[in-house]
């Protein structure tokens, strides 16, 4: 058996993260994993060849690439086999994926843990699944070169075969591995040395290929979490309490549940690993009669320290803790802009305010739980495979190497389920039963327990001098923490002040690419919002809020400057210092959506705007450069009726061109969608919406005409699948005051708002 080489480093995601085996009978490679008895390892056959760990070949030729990231819709796992196929050289017929587990050999390169997020997946990826690939390739090249007795530099590699012109021999894919002649191992230099191609040479990377996981999801194969079945399988139905969070549970009469046909207990969870409180689960045989059952429970709770508290009052600790000199800590501290604000010619402040947020996949949240012996199988489809299986375990009491995680497909996740609250109930209810059960939230269960985008408030203030060019800006964000719930120190960045770490994820955008020779940043820990509303990563996380504040605000200026919005921005995005690259990036995505939108060249009718923003979500370091020409209408009443979103983005490297814009009108109309409609609010420390009745996103009749343009360059592939959430937001904002004058701060924007803006 060959060895495993493992390799890490704090570079970039590239091979010197990667571990690596190319080579035959791979069948170790599990770490501790492996020593646990009775785990699936999902390996290949002994006679299958792995060139990685990410993909192996079988002697018919398949190809299975297994995908780290959880697939969601977005069809990740179909772009990590491209990218693996491009390199590989083989037939995309001859491509299949499959799902990684929670094995620590799957560990993501960069972060050490399996998660899904941030739009990281292919541009982190990138350059790994290619070096796969090429490193398969020459492994067998070496081996077709042998066993066909020519030089192995003459061999050309096409659609599963390797041929030798020469000679006009050849041999499949599945010939060479048969062969057994594939035996070639990399050192980790080499691996980082082999030669990939260029984009001009790719064949297959820039085409819109059929989507692997499409066949299975349409004929009903592709198994979702909440399709799962195991042998002996009970149900669960939770029972949440009023309070979000804080909540204790007093007493359960399960009286009348026990008359319920089916019923076999109620279990009040007991969570150490704080991620629930309050709860209780009514186990049945039936869903059906789990519902029942759980519907039947008297269950007398302590609301807990949260129990009286509302939106209003978390917005007003908000506003207090933002006129606290000293709260918080700095995320950027550049210049003197307090010095600057007392030269300045002009100074505006503004607030900007966004509601608590709920991601409502259409898939509710599920998990299955079955214990055999000492191990803990867990069933469900998660984002954070690591942190999920630690959450399991810490439901269970046992050490997390004790758990197994069975990644299924996802029926929507944008954020959600990198938490893992669902897995609880299911792990304690089974441990309670001794039998294996599947709990599936309704979806009030999902809406009042939701894991949401937290309420935020935001106080802006500029400063410009005597030519209305900006010269200062602070910016405080204050909001309940979502990376710092997780603890783990790993996720959090120090302070530019050194006051300690801070959750950079909810700051992250606000540290633009705009030349601002003063400017500020405070990350500002909003701990009453924290501990009632325990917030979560919404698809666009802070670049979803801050972007909503830095963009609405540069309009405000270019406005009281007598400037126009688009031309300011491009005057600022100058790429001096630091800005240096991204800047100019960013510019070419606004000059290419106001050209396709044609913004400066129409005269609209009366009640009618165009509005601009630009942004570099998700994380500086990550940026994909993205902006968006938003066209609306506004009615005397104040009702607006967007009717154009133009989106343009820089990718770098499109992977898949249909993938790519489906993503991005997606991620625009998710974006329109919080902007107008989507409000969830706190009362008496619960969550007042419980469905689609009352929580209302975008509905099919309210869709407007959506224009994407996609700049593929050749740079670093980027990610796609939030930017275009994030700029949507305040182009709407600023459409709205050029087409009425009515400037509007909060989200969502509602037609009483416009309208007493309009009279202001």
């Amino acid at each position: 058996m060959n060895s495993h080489v493992k390799i890490t480093s704090s570079g970039p995601a590239d091979l010197s993260r990667r571990s690596f085996l190319v080579g035959t009978a791979a069948t170790g490679l599990v770490l501790g994993y492996a020593a646990v008895p009775g785990i699936d390892q999902a390996l290949a056959a002994p006679s299958s060849f792995e060139p990685s760990v990410w993909y192996a070949i079988a002697p018919d030729g398949l190809v299975t690439v297994t995908c780290g990231k959880a697939d969601m819709g977005q069809h990740i796992a179909s772009t990590m086999a491209q990218i693996v196929c491009e390199e590989l050289g083989a037939k995309w017929s001859d491509m299949r994926v499959a799902l990684a587990s929670n094995d620590p050999k799957f560990n993501d390169p960069v972060l050490g843990a399996q998660i899904t997020g941030g739009s990281w997946s292919t541009m982190m990826n990138f350059d790994a699944m290619s070096r796969a690939g090429a490193a398969g390739r020459t492994a067998l090249v070496e081996g077709a070169a042998a066993a066909m007795g020519v030089p192995a530099g003459e061999l050309v590699v096409r659609n599963s075969v390797i041929s030798h012109p020469k000679s006009k021999k050849s041999m499949s894919f599945a010939d060479v591995v048969k062969s057994g002649k594939a035996t070639k191992t990399f050192t980790p230099d080499e691996l980082k040395a082999l030669k990939l191609k260029s984009p001009d040479q790719y064949t297959l990377i820039g085409v819109s290929v059929p989507q692997l996981d499409i066949p299975s999801k349409t004929n009903g194969t592709a198994k979702y979490g909440i399709d799962v079945m195991v042998p002996g399988m009970v149900h669960g139905a939770v029972v949440t309490p009023p309070v979000r969070y804080g909540a204790t549970v007093k007493s359960v009469d399960d009286s009348a549940a026990k008359k319920v046909p089916g019923f076999i207990k109620a279990v009040t969870l007991d969570d150490k690993t704080g991620t629930t409180t309050g709860w209780v689960v009514a186990v049945a045989n039936t869903y059906a009669s789990a519902k029942k059952a759980a519907a039947a429970l008297k269950v007398s709770y302590d609301g807990g320290p949260n129990a009286k508290l509302s939106s209003e009052s978390l917005f007003a600790e908000a506003k207090r803790l933002q006129g606290l000199d000293d709260s918080g800590q700095f995320f950027v501290k550049d210049g003197d802009p307090n010095a600057a604000f007392g030269t300045a010619a002009k100074v505006l402040e503004a607030e900007y305010t966004t509601n608590i947020n709920i991601h409502a996949p259409m898939e509710p949240m599920n998990a299955t739980a079955e214990f055999k012996g000492d191990i803990l199988h867990i069933y469900s489809g998660n984002q954070f495979a690591t942190r999920s299986g630690a959450i399991a375990a810490g439901a269970a009491g046992i050490d997390p190497k004790y758990v197994v995680m069975h990644q299924m497909w996802l029926g929507g996740g944008f954020g959600r389920r990198l938490d893992a609250d669902m897995m609880i109930p299911a792990v304690q209810a089974a441990k309670a039963v001794g039998k294996p059960v599947k709990v599936i939230y309704t979806r009030e269960n999902d809406m009042t327990m939701d894991f949401s985008r937290p309420l935020t408030y935001q106080k802006v203030k500029a400063g410009m001098d005597g030519d209305g060019k900006l010269v200062a800006l602070s910016h405080d964000v204050v909001s309940a923490w979502p990376t710092a719930r997780w603890g783990i120190p790993d996720f959090l960045t120090p302070s530019v002040d050194k006051k300690g770490p801070l959750d950079s994820f909810t700051v992250n955008g606000s540290d633009f690419f705009y030349t601002v020779p003063n400017h500020y940043v405070r990350a500002i820990k909003n701990e009453m919002a924290h501990n009632a509303t325990p917030s979560g990563q919404l698809r666009s996380v802070a670049p979803g809020w801050t972007f909503w504040a830095v963009e609405s605000m540069l309009d405000e200026i270019a406005n009281a400057t007598g400037k126009d919005p688009a031309q300011f921005r491009i005057s600022l995005l100058d790429g001096a210092g630091k800005n240096d690259g991204g800047a100019q990036r960013l510019r070419n995505t606004l000059l290419a959506a106001m050209g396709l939108a044609g913004y400066g060249t129409k005269k609209l009718p009366k009640g009618e705007g165009m509005g601009v923003a630009c942004v570099s979500s998700q994380e500086r370091a990550t940026a994909s450069w993205t902006a968006c020409v938003a066209h609306v209408a506004v009615a005397p009443s104040g009702e607006v009726t967007v009717k154009k979103l133009t989106v343009a983005t820089d990718v770098g490297t499109q992977v898949h061109p249909d993938n790519i814009r489906a993503q991005v009108e997606g991620a625009a109309l998710w974006g329109m969608s919080l902007a107008m409609f989507e409000k969830a609010t706190l009362k008496d420390g619960g969550i007042e919406q419980t469905n689609f009745d009352s929580y209302t996103p975008l509905r099919m009749s309210q869709m407007p005409e959506v224009a994407v343009n996609v700049i593929a360059n050749g740079e670093k592939a980027t990610g796609v699948g939030e930017p275009a959430v994030t700029v949507v937001a305040p182009a709407i904002g600023n459409a709205i005051f050029n087409a009425v004058g009515a400037r509007v701060r909060a989200l969502p924007i509602t037609a009483e708002a416009v309208k007493a803006a309009m009279k202001a």
